[in-house]
């Protein structure tokens, strides 16, 4: 999977078009990503010990890997990734389009 924890994304397609967060967890089994502030869904919970209220919570719910491309480090903007492998054997993202390395 081309995201990882950590990573900031921006949204190409569905109802949060355009819109930017950082990736809380990612689900490579089931193609899917969290992100902060993207794909809000209201939760119904019912009163337990961490919540005595109950009620109606607003959460992130997890979107589709490919309705989100990664933000280039150098410009700021989306672009595609890439894998290289560096003269010490580590295996890298870079993004395509300015040639920056992604992983530390």
């Amino acid at each position: 999977m081309h995201v990882k924890k950590g990573d900031t994304v921006i949204v190409i397609a569905g109802k949060d078009k355009g819109k930017k967060g950082r990736v809380l967890a990612a689900y490579p089994k089931k193609e899917r990503v969290l992100v902060e502030g993207i794909n809000l869904v209201k939760k119904h919970t019912r009163p337990s010990q961490t919540n005595p209220q109950g009620g109606i919570v607003t959460q992130e719910a997890p979107i589709h890997v490919s309705n989100v491309s990664l933000i280039d480090p150098k410009s700021g903007k989306p672009t595609r990734i890439g894998y290289k492998v560096l003269e010490n054997g580590k295996k890298v993202r870079y993004a395509k389009k300015s040639g920056e390395v992604i992983d530390k």
